[in-house]
């Protein structure tokens, strides 16, 4: 009886087992979230395919000097609208790039593949990246490291009315009633042209937004006319400068 080879097939039983713990340690963590990209199309999903593709099992979002844009555009998820939900995943981008995570979003007439709603931002920089920002409505939220409430809009309700709302790129009606810790401390845990986890948790009128675990901005919206309680997901291209942007293990638990 070959003695050596009876011991490494206790080697190999034992890894096997410890994996499928792991598996199964995951799983039960993962519970009730969907996976929504497959890594291998776009199926489910609507696009400009100048933008979006996928490459190496990551969605991709790309801006090439030849196809700089006009206006802000859009992958939108076409699985539903989601009201209450966890969303995670990861992002990579460029240093030049300029992206975000739309959701509770609605379409723009006239404007192909524009979302106008909530957005976690992300920015290669990372000045931005964390906030909310609240594309095409009341831009600023919360900048990174705030706990903001949004009050009651009572002004002009007319298009020209809100946007005079607006200054400085940020909206007049959010009040800070907390802090994450300063913009600058939480900067240092983003890494730079590299992989980062998200994770958006979305309930009710609070909205958080979690980079590699940890809280980055918070957001009450008590605005009855301008807030949302449901809409598109998507993710964004921003205009300016050629850069790219990767997703991927993007799930959602609604």
């Amino acid at each position: 009886m070959n003695f050596r080879f009876i011991k490494v097939g206790f080697m190999l039983a034992a890894l096997l087992t410890i994996a499928s713990q792991a598996t199964t340690i995951a799983q039960k963590k993962e519970k009730g979230f969907v996976s929504i990209f497959d890594g291998k199309s776009l199926k489910g999903w609507e696009y400009d395919a100048k933008y979006w593709r996928v490459e190496n099992g990551n969605l991709v979002g790309e801006i090439t000097p030849e196809t700089l844009l006009k206006n802000n555009s859009f992958i939108v998820w076409q699985g539903g609208q989601p009201a209450d939900f966890e969303f995670k995943g990861s992002f990579k981008i460029q240093q030049s790039g300029n992206s975000g995570i739309q959701y509770r979003s609605e379409k723009v007439e006239d404007v192909p593949n524009a979302l106008r709603g909530y957005q976690a931002d992300i920015d290669g920089k990372n000045t931005y990246t964390g906030q909310n920002y609240e594309e095409r409505r009341r831009t600023t939220l919360a900048y990174r490291g705030q706990k903001t409430v949004i009050n009651e809009y009572t002004g002009d309700k007319t298009p020209e009315g809100v946007r005079g709302n607006i200054k400085a790129n940020a909206w007049k009606g959010f009040e800070v009633t907390g802090s994450l810790g300063s913009s600058d401390s939480l900067k240092t845990l983003i890494k730079s042209e590299d992989w980062n986890t998200f994770r958006l948790v979305i309930k009710g009128n609070r909205l958080q937004h979690y980079i590699n675990d940890v809280l980055m901005s918070e957001v009450t919206d008590n605005d009855s006319y301008n807030g949302r309680k449901k809409g598109y997901l998507g993710m964004q291209v921003h205009v300016g400068p050629p850069m790219k942007v990767e997703f991927k293990d993007l799930r959602i638990k609604q």
